[in-house]
């Protein structure tokens, strides 16, 4: 049976988006297949003890933006640290990669537009008709998956993905989940690559 990483995320995450293209490369170039799993990250907060920006202290609000300029460079990426249309309600945005999967298609083409979408080019993905118009670039039905996003059915398996973050000891995006072991945010990715180049076995909090 092929390994698989579970990945935690959601739109609204400037720290998944800039790890996003390395963490596709790396899992492409071990044949590792993904689980997609967005997730509601003020929900997730309130349950495992985090804080939403506003809250934080304001060292830490400091420290977040030096933080987002040094991965900026380290990544080469290019994108604003405060966008206009940030923070926003990902539920629909989210909702899509989940509405996408349950059709059979592939949300990989949207993510690559929705991420700079919203960090480089500062669109409004609370808006449908601009998550519409990034799915149907990406070659798939926006205006479908939209509609799908909205559904009960997709907010349970939303809540879902929350209550498996939980269980698994996730508490903020990204997380990637391999074999049961916790790599908690893009900083991390380099060891995940190191431990499915290596082929160890999960690290455990046993000592």
């Amino acid at each position: 049976m092929s390994r698989q990483i579970d990945y935690y995320f959601s739109l609204q995450s400037p720290w998944a988006y800039i790890g996003h293209r390395l963490f596709h490369d790396i899992a492409a170039s071990h044949g590792i297949s993904v689980n997609l799993k967005p997730v509601m990250l003020l929900d997730l907060f309130a349950e495992t003890g985090g804080l939403p920006l506003a809250k934080r202290h304001p060292a830490r609000q400091r420290y977040r933006i030096v933080e987002l300029k040094r991965w900026r460079d380290k990544r080469g990426l290019d994108f604003h640290l405060q966008p206009q249309n940030w923070p926003f309600n990902a539920r629909l945005a989210d909702g899509v990669v989940i509405a996408a999967l349950q059709a059979g298609l592939d949300p990989e083409p949207y993510l690559q537009r929705a991420f700079p979408a919203i960090w480089e080019q500062q669109q409004n993905l609370a808006d449908a008709a601009v998550i519409a118009g990034l799915a149907d670039a990406a070659g798939l039905p926006g205006g479908d998956l939209v509609a799908q996003a909205a559904t009960d059915v997709v907010g349970a398996v939303y809540e879902q993905n929350r209550q498996d973050a939980i269980a698994a000891d996730v508490f903020g995006s990204p997380a990637y989940v391999l074999d049961g072991e916790i790599f908690w945010g893009q900083d991390r990715l380099e060891l995940l690559a190191d431990a499915l180049k290596s082929g160890r076995s999960a690290y455990t909090c046993e000592t």
